[in-house]
């Protein structure tokens, strides 16, 4: 159960950071886009397009390894995004208020969580996501190819800066979590939203002596590299136009499309307990960005 609840938390709490103000083409439910990682050899592209069921009227895009180590390379090792774009991915657009959907197929360093917090991250709602590979692979290919299909898929352009930043903190948080905990990296993150929408943080120094106090009340003893990285990424996200009433959309979207043992009895108290603090914190972190939000 704690698993369980660990993975809801994360989820959840990857929901209140950046969201991009988009406006959606007019996309229509069932339209499918594919993509491939570059590298794959002919006979492995169509076995994954055969195994993806993707139909012949699916837009079908290349992610190449260096877009990888673009978007991914400043916050992830070159040995886990690797030399060859392998993994690809299948979005199929939902109808509005269908939530985020994520199945994946032979990836090993990538949870489906993790997907659908960079999905929502990134603005994108209402799809399932279908991520596979001929072989075992981290996944990174598709991770980055996922936003660029939902770029093309609704004709829209997300600024460079905030689909990094969503990859940050998703990474940061991940590998934070391989060394001190995936539950305890998720509560110290969340720690520090709550924190900052009810203290004044006024420079990077307050951010910094806010997130070492948080995590040595939590007993986490964090290395100055993990230190200086979630001061980096809380500073930046100061800097980003964030939709925050877009924000609050997604998490209602979410409570219906968690995942079969989330729904249990023994942890939906808990689930619905995160989500109305979620709810009650966005309010309160409006104020701290001091944006002027608007429906999407």
């Amino acid at each position: 159960m704690i698993q369980n609840k660990f993975i809801a938390a994360l989820l959840l709490a990857f929901i209140i950071t950046v969201l991009p103000q988009a406006a959606m083409a007019d996309t229509s439910s069932g339209d499918v886009t594919v993509t491939l990682g570059e590298d794959l050899t002919e006979a492995q592209k169509n076995n994954v397009l055969e195994e993806m069921n993707a139909g012949d009227s699916a837009e079908i895009i290349t992610v190449t390894n260096e877009e990888e180590h673009n978007y991914l390379g400043e916050y992830m090792s070159a040995s886990d995004i690797g030399e060859r774009a392998i993994s690809s991915s299948k979005i199929t657009a939902g109808q509005e208020g269908d939530g985020i959907h994520v199945e994946t197929n032979n990836i090993t360093k990538i949870t489906e969580a993790i997907y659908a917090n960079t999905l929502i991250t990134a603005g994108v709602g209402d799809a399932e996501v279908y991520i596979t590979a001929p072989f075992d692979v981290s996944g990174t290919a598709a991770l980055t190819g996922i936003i660029k299909a939902y770029e093309i898929q609704n004709d829209i352009d997300i600024p460079e800066e905030q689909k990094k930043v969503a990859n940050e903190e998703m990474v940061k948080t991940s590998e934070l979590g391989e060394r001190i905990g995936m539950e305890e990296a998720a509560e110290l993150m969340t720690r520090v939203k709550e924190e900052i929408s009810e203290t004044s943080v006024e420079s990077e120094e307050d951010l910094r002596e806010l997130v070492q106090r948080i995590a040595n009340e939590m007993g986490i003893e964090l290395t100055e590299e993990e230190l200086n990285g979630i001061v980096s990424l809380f500073d930046r996200m100061k800097d980003l136009n964030i939709n925050w009433d877009q924000v609050q959309n997604q998490i209602t979207q979410i409570r219906d499309n968690l995942d079969e043992f989330l729904n249990r009895e023994d942890t939906q108290s808990f689930i619905d307990s995160f989500l109305d603090f979620l709810n009650s914190l966005i309010e309160a972190v409006k104020g701290w960005f001091g944006e002027e939000t608007e429906s999407a």
